[in-house]
């Protein structure tokens, strides 16, 4: 790096745009330095401004660069637009950003966002400008004291302050386009629109420019009283605009989540804020040290533009925690805290696996057929969508779908965490919840071997040959032991079990948004056709049942397609569900009949399969419960700090009470089945 005066004189106001700011954003490397300090940048800052004033010749030139500068980038669009998006949509943005981390910047711009991007590339440059003083800002301001713009000579507080007010006007321009955005008016409070605050912004701009321009050069009490109180009423209104805007949450948080929607009102929020630091910047005593913050406030801002993560996590907050808030009222459902509750969590799980062996006769038969692979894993797919719906309209279960539902619930129980049993009472339902899963996988795994068995048997009775070939078991058994990549596997499923689940909320999210419970109930196509009771009837069926019909249609789908396209990629996935895993072991078993027991070879297959179903129900629901239960989490705002302590709480709980979370307690009240819970 060139040495300060080389730097300095090397400023060219003739030079080539590119060159001209690439002069820019190497004087602005030398005063960052080595960035290890913010004192020895400011340091060398002052230097630098030091140098200015002992040489005014050179001070003449780099104020002509500046002025140059100004006639080519607009300052008052970056102060209103930088970091905000062009467009008002969230898909959009998220092209952009990602257009930005793929694409490099060139310095050939008259962007002022993009050469301010260039110029202040780091989080170490939002520290030193949040840090300058008050001398160090007075020095820079006397370097820029006159501005020289077309025909017409400011100083350069007025440039500055016409600047402010045109970022001001603009960012109050883009807010009123929010505000009359039909999606968002909408849905919007009509309490809080009966004042037209959006109607009356404009007004209250023209009133703060009028009073601010007319007290220019004069020292007038009463002037700074018409500014301050233009300003003021400025400031209300936009508050006034910032709770109507709110108020489209409630809206949301009743009849579904909008991440496009979610994101026009943080950005309206955002430009809210931004005319509040300008405004700072416009009025306040000390505007050096207003105008530092803000840039120190954009740094931070661009590099934030950058993040894909944060955009979608910030805009998907609200969409997890619905989501997680719907799940746990299903999840409820699923949780047995008795002994009475418990038998009926195996009966229903019995017959989820009487289903599922089912299942396991048509996978079967669809391979017989031959189809190709694609083909053969779609309708293998559809298969166990069909059986799984099967299973929710009979209100039985299938113990894999629930740690989704029930994570939620337990979440819920954490909201209130201040209260000293709390902590404990999460605990509870911790047990709650592990005892309803094990007694679903165990009810599911005790009819489906049996059925699978039976089907078998019956096929080889009357068709002459079991379900499945020689070949096909040997290939079950080698496939499903636990010396192979079963438990790699099984933890995929488990990743996919929860995609099922994130994918169900996501449906009914949308469905409830759409308000399509409203439109078959009222839609006079659907009355026409379906009559109005009926009509009723339907909708409220879908209303209550969407959800279960997305997680079964995407769970049994990704079964079927996930190892057909992945193979057709070149890297074989296989998924392994502990239900249908057992189904097909009991497949194998039929047709090897007893010999499987009595040929020590056949045998030691078996067992170590029965070691691969030991490991692939454990991984189905732990990982499944892991992901929904972070999410949950993530949803209620869960510290560190406290997600600790619950670890600690749950691992007291194992050690000194383990059978708990198999068995329900003696002392546990018994309470038969409502009606209610059954139809649920």
């Amino acid at each position: 790096m060139r040495d300060l005066t080389e730097i300095l004189e090397a400023v060219d106001t003739d030079a080539p745009l590119a060159q001209r700011h690439l002069w820019l954003i190497e004087l602005f490397d030398w005063i960052r330095g080595d960035a290890s300090s913010t004192t020895v940048t400011i340091n060398r800052l002052n230097v630098m401004l030091d140098v200015l004033e002992a040489r005014p010749v050179l001070l003449l030139r780099v104020r002509q660069w500046c002025h140059q500068l100004l006639q080519v980038v607009d300052v008052a669009s970056l102060l209103a637009y930088f970091g905000f998006s062009q467009r008002s949509a969230f898909v959009s943005e998220l092209s952009e950003r990602l257009r930005l981390k793929i694409l490099p910047a060139t310095p050939e711009t008259t962007d002022a966002a993009v050469l301010f991007s260039l110029v202040f590339k780091s989080e170490f440059d939002q520290r030193w400008l949040a840090d300058l003083d008050e001398a160090t800002l007075d020095r820079i301001a006397q370097v820029l004291q006159t501005t020289d713009i077309g025909d017409n000579i400011y100083t350069a507080s007025s440039y500055w302050q016409n600047t402010v007010l045109d970022a001001i006007t603009f960012s109050i321009g883009n807010i009123r386009a929010s505000g009359y955005a039909p999606e968002l008016r909408s849905r919007m409070s009509h309490h809080m629109l009966l004042n037209r605050p959006f109607d009356q912004l404009d007004t209250d701009l023209v009133a703060l420019r009028h009073a601010f321009m007319k007290s220019l050069g004069k020292d007038s009490e009463e002037q700074s009283a018409a500014v301050l109180a233009a300003a003021t009423q400025l400031r209300d209104r936009l508050d006034v605009c910032r709770q109507a805007a709110s108020s489209v949450y409630t809206h949301l948080n009743e009849h579904g989540i909008s991440v496009s929607l979610v994101f026009r009102l943080r950005q309206m929020r955002a430009r809210v804020l931004r005319i509040r630091e300008l405004l700072d910047c416009l009025l306040s005593d000390r505007p050096n040290s207003y105008t530092a913050k803000l840039l120190s406030h954009l740094v931070k801002i661009g590099l934030h533009r950058h993040s894909v993560r944060d955009l979608i996590t910030s805009n998907s907050t609200l969409l997890a925690a619905k989501m997680a808030d719907r799940s746990a009222e299903v999840g409820e459902n699923y949780i047995t805290r008795n002994r009475s509750e418990y038998w009926y969590m195996l009966r229903k799980a019995a017959g989820g696996g009487s289903i599922v062996s089912i299942t396991i006769l048509v996978k079967y038969l669809l391979l017989a057929i031959g189809f190709s692979a694609f083909w053969g894993g779609f309708f293998s797919g559809v298969n166990y969508a069909v059986s799984f719906i099967a299973i929710q309209l009979l209100h039985w279960t299938l113990a894999t779908k629930q740690p989704a539902m029930t994570a939620p619930a337990m979440a819920l129980k954490l909201k209130d965490l201040g209260d000293e049993h709390a902590i404990d009472g999460f605990v509870d339902e911790v047990s709650h919840v592990v005892r309803s899963q094990f007694a679903a996988v165990v009810g599911n795994l005790a009819l489906v071997f049996p059925c699978v068995l039976l089907i078998s048997y019956g096929l080889q009775h009357f068709w002459g040959h079991p379900l499945i070939s020689i070949s096909e078991a040997q290939y079950v058994l080698s496939s499903l032991t636990i010396l192979g990549p079963t438990a790699a596997y099984a933890a995929l499923t488990g990743v996919v079990l929860f995609l099922s689940s994130i994918i169900a909320g996501w449906v009914e999210n949308w469905f409830v948004l759409h308000r399509l419970d409203s439109a078959i109930r009222y839609n006079p196509r659907f009355s026409a056709v379906l009559g109005v009771d009926r009509a009723n009837r339907w909708a409220s069926f879908m209303r209550k049942n969407i959800s279960g019909f997305a997680a079964s249609v995407s769970l049994g789908m990704m079964l079927g397609l996930i190892p057909a396209i992945s193979s057709f990629l070149g890297f074989a996935l296989e998924l392994r569900h502990v239900t249908l895993s057992t189904g097909q072991i009991a497949a194998a078993c039929a047709t090897y009949g007893l010999d499987i027991l009595q040929q020590p070879e056949l045998r030691n297959a078996l067992l170590l399969s029965f070691a691969g179903i030991l490991v692939i129900g454990p991984l189905n629901v732990g990982v499944s419960y892991y992901c929904a239960f972070r999410l949950a989490l993530s949803a209620q705002n869960i510290s560190t700090g406290e997600r600790a302590r619950i670890r600690h709480a749950i691992w007291q709980r194992v050690n000194n009470e383990p059978l708990s979370f198999l068995w329900p307690p003696k002392n546990v009240a018994l309470a038969q089945p409502t009606e209610s819970d059954i139809q649920k």
